[in-house]
């Protein structure tokens, strides 16, 4: 239920997050959104910006952010139920640089039931809690979401 994306044959960049999202998208209207750590382009106006360190969005205003053709360099971006409310003092200072993001079924953001972490334009990361978003996202993306485990094992020197 861990997922990293290295091509780009679905997507037009890492992470443009409508094309990431697009086979779950109609599943995740319940949903807040609480972002961190973010570097990104993007040509319009949106509800997030660099004079803060972290956004929690309700769904029209993550809307705003998935209908763009916005490109998140860097950052954490995370599906949270709308009845919790996160621990803030703790999002403002995650990283997507931590190497816990590299984790299977380590979430940053622990009230997420689904998290995104964007690593330097080259890499993106989906972690799922929730099987069938999990096998949705999976049969879309095919070959292209590898199993982020077995590519820690081949990759990541952990020594």
């Amino acid at each position: 239920m861990n997922w990293i994306i290295r091509t780009t044959k679905k997507v037009k960049f890492h992470t443009h997050l409508q094309e990431v999202l697009k086979p779950i998208w109609d599943d995740l209207t319940i949903y807040q959104w609480v972002l961190t750590d973010l570097d990104f382009i993007s040509d319009q106006p949106l509800p997030i910006n660099f004079d803060e360190d972290y956004f929690v969005l309700d769904h029209p205003e993550f809307e705003q952010l998935y209908q763009s053709n916005t490109q998140i360099i860097w950052g954490i971006v995370s599906a949270v139920p709308n009845n919790i409310e996160p621990d803030i003092s703790l999002i403002s200072r995650l990283s997507a640089e931590d190497s816990m993001a590299w984790e299977s079924n380590q979430f940053l953001i622990q009230e997420s039931i689904l998290e995104i972490i964007a690593f330097d334009s080259g890499y993106t990361i989906v972690k799922f809690k929730d099987q069938n978003l999990s096998d949705k996202f999976k049969e879309y993306f095919q070959e292209q979401a590898l199993d982020l485990q077995k590519f820690n094992e081949k990759y990541i020197d952990r020594t």
